[in-house]
């Protein structure tokens, strides 16, 4: 098992991304629920994509 390292807010500043703290029941809904329309554009299915796949990893490093 990899050993968790704490978020640096430098680093994530510098790659313009802001702290967004959920509880993991809201993670487990964001990751089953986000999705997008039939006529949805790519780019909005790869950013649901995106969404949910960050969500899943946030909740698998999760130590509960």
């Amino acid at each position: 098992m990899t050993s968790l390292q704490p978020t640096d807010p430098q680093a994530e500043a510098a790659q313009g991304r802001i702290a967004l703290w959920l509880d993991p029941a809201d993670l487990r809904w964001l990751a089953r629920h986000c999705c997008s329309t039939a006529d949805a554009t790519v780019e909005d299915k790869d950013r649901c994509g995106h969404i949910r796949f960050r969500a899943s990893t946030a909740l698998h490093k999760h130590p509960e």
